[in-house]
């Protein structure tokens, strides 16, 4: 069965991060994606974020390559790109050519500042654009200070996640409207989103400045990581009153009465910390997974990455694949009537022009011609 996004043509102006792995979300629910590469070149089977799309590779300094671009755009639902304000115009490729093209037209833009404001302009990288916001001062040790937390927060979270769904909610009104526009995705912006309900705690005086001082934050005896005897950790997240009793249990500790009374006594946390700390040293990770795994204490071990892949909750749920020898996380999320799935390895650069151009209704003698102009690029 095709995906629900079947019948929708994007085209992803090719980049690095967070614009890749929005098109691989795109494409894993069954959408259409047209890569605009700069140069041609071999599929790299690790490169996951490439997979189910179509490769057209065009020298875009070049006339007769923007007039290709624009042809796409004409039979296309969305666009998207992630370069710094201003350079696809320069390109002739800005939204007010690209809408008067295709009034339809979705634009998406991806940057980590957004289109306007100080730092527009301004490069910049995930740690960066997480760091205006508040979130990665709020993220780490006490002591250590703070910890980027890979580029899940800025770069996909704040990112990729927001600009599908700008894009998708932009797709849904253009039904009725029969009107595109743009979608202004920018990094900071959607991390400060994804800060509402911290805002929320900051708010209602429930959340301190202090990194290690809060309960979601590894202060809360109830809520952190733990390493076991095998130098291995377990995390606990405890924080429901029922929870907490059972996790007392489990440990074989009296860890107090009084529910959340007790639960946000911060005084008590340092100490509780260290108690369930040395109980915890006391067995490896394994055996804790016998004691806590499945149950309602709130547990799970700490696994690597490559542990994950044979956990068995994620086999069952078949959370992994492997295409071409390489193991890839599975689409998500789950569709009941129109499932997303990977249609194909990562795409070679420039390998699907002619597909591509026949699709868009070029006769294989304007194709040639476009070929022998240089703008398209199969070397």
């Amino acid at each position: 069965m095709p995906g629900p996004l079947s019948g929708i043509k994007i085209i992803e102006m090719a980049g690095i991060g967070p614009g890749p792995f929005a098109g691989m979300l795109l494409a894993d629910m069954g959408a259409e994606v047209i890569r605009i590469d700069r140069a041609a070149g071999a599929a790299a089977p690790s490169d996951i974020t490439s997979r189910g799309k179509r490769s057209i590779a065009l020298d875009l300094k070049n006339p007769a390559s923007v007039e290709l671009v624009l042809k796409l755009i004409e039979s296309a639902d969305g666009l998207f790109e992630g370069f710094r304000p201003g350079v696809m115009e320069k390109l002739g490729l800005g939204p007010d050519v690209c809408l008067q093209r295709n009034p339809k037209l979705v634009y998406g833009r991806m940057t980590g500042w957004g289109q306007d404001g100080p730092l527009a302009k301004s490069a910049g990288h995930d740690i960066n654009y997480i760091a205006v916001t508040g979130a990665l001062a709020a993220i780490g040790r006490r002591e250590s200070g703070p910890v980027p937390p890979l580029n899940l927060v800025g770069d996909y979270g704040g990112g990729s996640l927001y600009l599908v769904m700008g894009m998708l909610a932009a797709l849904l009104e253009a039904k009725s409207s029969g009107k595109g526009q743009v979608v202004d995705a920018a990094i900071t912006d959607g991390v400060i989103s994804l800060m509402a309900a911290t805002q929320a705690y900051m708010a209602g005086g429930t959340w301190s400045l202090q990194r290690e001082d809060n309960w979601l934050d590894g202060g809360a005896h109830f809520y952190d990581t733990y390493e076991c005897a095998d130098g291995r950790y377990v995390s606990i997240g405890s924080i429901e009153p029922q929870f907490y009793a059972l996790l007392a249990e489990k440990l074989e500790l009296d860890l107090g009465e009084g529910g959340y009374t007790h639960l946000f006594e911060k005084e008590q946390w340092p100490v509780l910390k260290q108690r369930i700390a040395e109980r915890i040293k006391s067995k490896t990770r394994e055996q804790w997974c016998g004691i806590m795994e499945g149950t309602d204490v709130c547990f799970a071990p700490v696994l690597d990455m490559n542990e994950a892949v044979t956990y068995p909750h994620n086999q069952t749920r078949r959370n992994y694949v492997e295409i071409d020898g390489v193991t890839q996380t599975a689409p998500a999320p789950r569709f009941s009537r129109t499932p997303a799935a990977i249609e194909r390895g990562p795409c070679a650069a420039g390998a699907d022009a002619d597909e591509i151009l026949c699709r868009a209704g070029l006769s294989a003698e304007e194709i040639e011609s476009y070929r022998q102009s240089g703008a398209i690029r199969d070397e």
